[in-house]
């Protein structure tokens, strides 16, 4: 399943980015019957978020969101117009802030990030559940 949306990335817009992955999880959920622990769709929203908030204070302009999945990974792609591309800041715990990126690399399973001709494309890949709620070897022959 894939969906895609716009964004000229206001501060309202992170809200709504948020409110549209989960709007696609459930409907996933719901359609196809995907078993999504709470805490990935907590990170979903996280990440997201950061994303999101990147855009906005980085590369304010047009954005669009594309989510993707299986059922097992969700894929989030965001593309912006900024040609600036993000890199992590070294670790300090005294610094306020700007740890955004930081947590997407901690919390997702892939990052990718691709100049475009114009601007710049993050993808990223979150697992819908976690490691105790995927089925065993045992558990997928009983």
């Amino acid at each position: 399943m894939r969906s895609s949306s716009a964004y000229e990335m206001t501060s309202e817009d992170i809200g709504r980015t948020r409110g549209f992955v989960r709007e696609f999880l459930a409907t996933g959920q719901s359609l196809h019957a995907w078993t999504i622990s709470g805490r990935a769709t907590d990170i979903a929203q996280l990440v997201v978020s950061e994303l999101a908030t990147n855009v906005f204070k980085y590369a304010p302009g047009p954005c669009l969101l594309d989510v993707e999945s299986d059922g097992t990974m969700l894929s989030i792609t965001m593309w912006d117009s900024g040609a600036v591309l993000p890199s992590p800041s070294p670790a300090d715990p005294t610094r306020v802030g700007q740890h955004g990126l930081e947590l997407v690399l901690a919390v997702c399973q892939s990052f990718e990030l691709r100049r475009e001709a114009v601007g710049k494309r993050v993808t990223v890949q979150i697992a819908l559940q976690d490691s105790t709620d995927r089925p065993t070897s045992d558990q997928s022959a009983r």
